[in-house]
């Protein structure tokens, strides 16, 4: 029963901390962001939020760094949309699958090419 509460939790906490940053954060080092997941454990205390980021490798940096300094901000105001006895720690941590993705498919795409 948990694990579809800690499920819930974990869509709820995506919805709000997109909203948070598309809408909220004025940090000019946070770029274009997508939040593509969120990780939430089973007793509600941790959340790992996966995010992917457009642009180069100093720009991704730069937006994990704001990111990092805006967490306590996007905990507090999650914390109060969602309105649970304890809102769970946020960590942040790049989404590699999309970029993982679109090798896999240019190197398909190569190989059909050469035959």
């Amino acid at each position: 029963m948990s694990n579809v509460r800690a499920n819930r939790v974990a869509e709820q906490l995506k919805k709000e901390v997109s909203a948070i940053i598309q809408r909220e954060l004025k940090d000019p080092r946070i770029g274009f962001i997508t939040v593509t997941d969120v990780d939430v454990t089973g007793d509600l205390q941790q959340a790992k939020v996966f995010i992917t980021v457009y642009g180069e490798e100093e720009e991704r940096k730069q937006t994990f760094d704001g990111l990092e300094k805006a967490k306590g901000f996007i905990r507090s105001e999650a914390g109060k949309r969602i309105q649970l006895r304890k809102t769970p720690e946020i960590s942040f941590e790049f989404d590699e699958s999309i970029e993982r993705g679109n090798r896999i498919e240019t190197l398909i795409r190569e190989m059909k090419e050469k035959e």
